[in-house]
């Protein structure tokens, strides 16, 4: 059994980083585009969450890739809006 994606306001408190860049990166997709997304590409960006700040700006803003391949579809959803 999978387990149940967390509510909106969870990852809302996930999405605080403490990195200014990430915050806003993170809002601004959880506000406009987390709801439209398949629950595959959910418990990705639920597991995107996981990782740290310097691992995030690498990927998100860096643009540099995860060695997770699955990770790699909801970064480029994240970093294409």
């Amino acid at each position: 059994m999978t387990e149940p994606l967390p509510s909106i306001q969870k990852l809302q408190w996930q999405c605080r980083r403490g990195m200014l860049e990430l915050d806003l990166i993170f809002r601004e997709f959880l506000d406009n585009h987390y709801e439209s997304l398949d629950d595959d590409s959910k418990r990705h960006f639920v597991d995107l969450l996981m990782h740290s700040d310097q691992d995030l700006q690498q990927w998100l803003v860096n643009k540099s890739s995860p060695a997770e391949k699955k990770l790699v579809g909801i970064i480029e959803k994240i970093t294409s809006m």
